[in-house]
């Protein structure tokens, strides 16, 4: 008898979760983000693996859009990229993502893979609707080229060709804008991004142990209060014996600035509940984008520019 009271007592508890759960995924003015900071090793198959038991634990947990790390299926490293590149969507690490967004029935943001098209390869980031349909592809466009003596040096453009377009996807009546990594240290990108309407920015990402510790909130959090708009960034997890070590810290910023959740450098993940009649309110209260002087300096999308 005892222990019947105890398993309805938990029957109980489970669903009163799941209930809230629910409530945090499906509000009018919002939704729950998942941040998956995974470790990332050189088995492609075993971090897609990972990836897809995460993204069910996101969905568990409540969440309408998990974000994945950049190359989060292979070790960031110029000399391996065309190794481990595959094509979009017909890939491996493209199918387990679209089933993986079926069976969850949620969005997900799959971080960036090495993408192989045409002879080049590419550092891409796919986006997947709660139906598994392929919704948004962004390459990154600014290619990773450093030389800091005594701190790092890498150049993504030996390996990798460049993106040519913004892109962005709906989740709902929400708009949200795709960067990669050292994208978002360009502030006109995510100018033209709110120009274009958009709610949040997302950024997959790996910093590294010398610029992170200076730039990775800075500019995380100077994206958000300058176009007023919730701003994720999603890195890989600390692995100090890699060719490339990742800072970490993933984190989503809201559009005044404040830090929601924050990672350290492990393996882990963040969740976060998005309220976006909060960021209308921010708007409303301090109304840059009418306040421009764009009678004397302005952003245009050359590219599309008519």
């Amino acid at each position: 008898m005892f222990a019947s009271r105890k398993l309805l007592q938990h029957l109980q508890q489970s669903i009163t979760l799941f209930s809230q759960f629910r409530m945090a995924s499906s509000s009018s003015t919002g939704f729950r983000v998942a941040l998956l900071q995974l470790t990332v090793t050189a088995d492609k198959s075993k971090n897609v693996a990972n990836a897809v038991r995460r993204l069910q634990q996101a969905k568990l947990n409540g969440c309408t859009l998990a974000i994945l790390p950049e190359c989060f299926n292979s070790p960031y490293n110029t000399a391996l990229f065309k190794e481990y590149s595959e094509v979009i969507p017909g890939g491996e690490t493209s199918e387990a993502l679209s089933q993986a967004a079926k069976s969850n029935e949620m969005y997900i943001v799959g971080g960036s893979i090495p993408e192989i098209c045409d002879g080049k390869v590419y550092n891409t980031c796919t986006v997947w609707d709660p139906n598994g349909n392929l919704i948004a592809k962004h390459r990154k466009v600014h290619l990773f080229d450093i030389n800091i003596p005594g701190g790092v040096c890498f150049k993504e453009s030996d390996a990798l060709a460049a993106g040519n377009t913004l892109n962005t996807f709906q989740l709902g009546k929400l708009k949200i804008g795709l960067g990669i990594c050292y994208d978002i240290r360009f502030a006109e990108m995510a100018t033209l991004y709110r120009k274009q309407g958009c709610d949040m920015l997302i950024y997959p990402s790996a910093f590294n142990m010398t610029t992170g510790p200076l730039h990775w909130s800075l500019l995380i959090r100077c994206r958000a209060v300058d176009n007023q708009a919730f701003v994720a960034v999603v890195s890989p997890a600390r692995v100090t014996d890699s060719n490339y070590v990742a800072w970490g810290h993933s984190m989503v910023v809201d559009p005044w600035g404040k830090i929601l959740e924050e990672a350290t450098e492990k393996d882990m993940d963040l969740y976060a509940d998005l309220d976006f009649g909060d960021r209308e309110k921010m708007r409303q209260q301090i109304p840059t984008e009418n306040q421009r002087r764009t009678d004397l300096y302005d952003t245009i999308d050359l590219k599309n520019k008519v």
